[in-house]
């Protein structure tokens, strides 16, 4: 087959290469006209029937879903005993993350979204206390398809449960009742059960009857499924929410090894031990050069790590507590500044005038508590923002860069006065991070833990200005500092114990 440059090309690209090889077909001289296997958009391939050992045939279509990743479609039949078999698979990696899709079905259009399931998805409808577990293969249908698969299958064995289990035949024809009136098929009755199998449903969509609301959640920790969302990735009925695999997880789809982790459990159990044991033995006072060592589990893959703890002393500022965490098994890493000092009375605010690359690489310290402000580039990053950092001003600077270029969202479904306002956004946030012209850092902390290097110390910095100011009650209110009270306490604590003995 020759090379394709666009080997997964979209379901749209397909159905127009499609016509313009029947065009063809019809030019060169009808169904006797050949084309070679390369120009067909499916490719078909002789494959045995596991039914009555003849020769089906198994076509293959490679596609990419808009807004999702590549998939391959398999249709299988056989024209001897009529068998047939639909398949999909992911043609990409497994993603980094699990992905939990949500789609609110509140009216009959809603039947008509298309569903990807791969085969570790597991499907959940709340309102019918209904799971449906991980399978063996990948699966592509619609929310409707979704349901009738489900009542066919549940109404399978219906007829053999009511003679020996009849309660267990009560509620599971009680859940078949409330997926039909979904589905808006007509009742069924026993003596007509046989003929009304024979008939071919009604499209749900057009039905012409109220339709009980439900939601439908994908729950896949391999991150390959997907329901279809109406209008955009801003549509009100739709959700997408990433999450962290656990180790169980990690494990069900074959990227850790039970045995090793195991292993690596038991080592880390001593090795927890004989620390424990060292330091209890030891009355030493603790040093800034000492470094603790914490276990954890790592939040993206589940393995056990360690988190490195260590003091650190700023000149002219104050203590500082700095953590470290990495994983060698997926790459994760994290790093955490807190502050290793008491609160402030006032909060700090500190201006610095950047005019060129050696002010990148002054030393900042930005707390968890504080907000940073560009005014140049309209640069706005909320209290909280980040987490707490101890780095360069070039290197925060590259930290808000990554993260805006690639976690925000600029599809074709955006505005286009929003994509060029952003573009425009990131092109001056890449002229400032480069110093490729002047621009002024705020940092806002509230409780005064934060820290740009003063070049000029221990004399004053002519680019940088300091600002001390009183916090408002907001934002005590906000860090839980008004219900704090460090003085007087005991006698709260009398009082209360007196109006309970009365």
């Amino acid at each position: 087959m020759a090379q394709n440059a666009n080997l997964f090309p979209t379901i749209g690209d397909i159905a127009s290469q499609t016509d313009e090889i029947v065009d063809k077909s019809e030019i060169e001289g009808g169904e006797d006209s050949q084309f070679d296997n390369e120009d067909k958009v499916v490719q078909e391939i002789e494959s045995l029937c596991m039914k009555c050992e003849e020769q089906g045939v198994t076509r293959l279509m490679l596609t990419s879903i808009p807004f999702f990743r590549e998939v391959i479609v398999m249709s299988f039949r056989c024209e001897h005993c009529g068998a047939s078999n639909n398949e999909i698979q992911s043609a990409g990696t497994i993603r980094p993350e699990g992905t939990l899709y949500t789609a609110k079905i509140l009216d009959r259009g809603d039947l008509n979204r298309q569903i990807v399931r791969s085969a570790s998805c597991e499907i959940l409808i709340p309102e019918l206390d209904l799971t449906l577990p991980p399978t063996s293969r990948g699966q592509l249908t619609t929310v409707e398809g979704l349901i009738r698969d489900v009542v066919a299958d549940l109404s399978m064995d219906q007829p053999l449960r009511r003679i020996q289990d009849e309660d267990g035949y009560n509620k599971i024809q009680s859940l078949i009742d409330k997926m039909k009136k979904i589905l808006g098929d007509p009742a069924e009755d026993d003596g007509d059960a046989e003929d009304d199998a024979t008939a071919k449903p009604p499209k749900a969509s057009e039905v012409q009857a109220p339709m009980p609301t439900f939601t439908v959640k994908l729950d896949d920790p391999a991150g390959n499924s997907f329901i279809e969302f109406i209008g955009g990735m801003n549509d009100p009925k739709w959700n997408l929410r990433t999450y962290h695999r656990t180790l169980d997880q990690n494990i069900a789809l074959g990227l850790v090894s039970a045995d090793d982790e195991a292993a690596r459990m038991s080592s880390m159990k001593q090795v927890m031990m004989s620390t424990t044991a060292d330091t209890a033995r030891t009355d030493d006072p603790i040093t800034d050069d000492e470094v603790f060592v914490f276990p954890g589990s790592c939040s993206s893959c589940g393995h056990q790590i360690h988190t490195n703890m260590k003091k650190v002393n700023i000149p002219y500022f104050k203590d500082i507590l700095i953590m470290s965490t990495n994983c060698e098994y997926c790459g994760y890493r994290d790093n955490e500044v807190k502050s290793g000092s008491a609160i402030s009375p006032q909060g700090k605010k500190i201006i610095l005038k950047c005019e060129d690359r050696e002010d990148l690489s002054r030393d900042i310290l930005k707390s968890e508590t504080a907000g940073l402000t560009i005014p140049e580039i309209d640069l706005v990053l909320t209290h909280g923002t980040l987490g707490g950092r101890f780095t360069t001003v070039e290197g925060i600077l590259e930290q808000i860069y990554e993260e805006l270029a690639e976690k925000a969202f600029v599809g074709d479904s955006s505005e286009e006065v929003e994509r060029e306002n952003f573009k425009t956004f990131l092109s001056g946030l890449k002229a400032v991070k480069n110093a490729e012209r002047p621009f002024t850092i705020i940092l806002d902390d509230p409780l005064a833990n934060s820290y740009i290097q003063n070049l000029y110390a221990p004399d004053p910095d002519p680019n940088m200005t300091i600002e001390f100011y009183e916090r408002n009650f907001e934002q005590n209110e906000e860090l839980g500092l008004n219900d704090i009270k460090v003085e007087g306490y005991e006698e709260d604590a009398e009082k209360t114990v007196e109006d309970k003995e009365s």
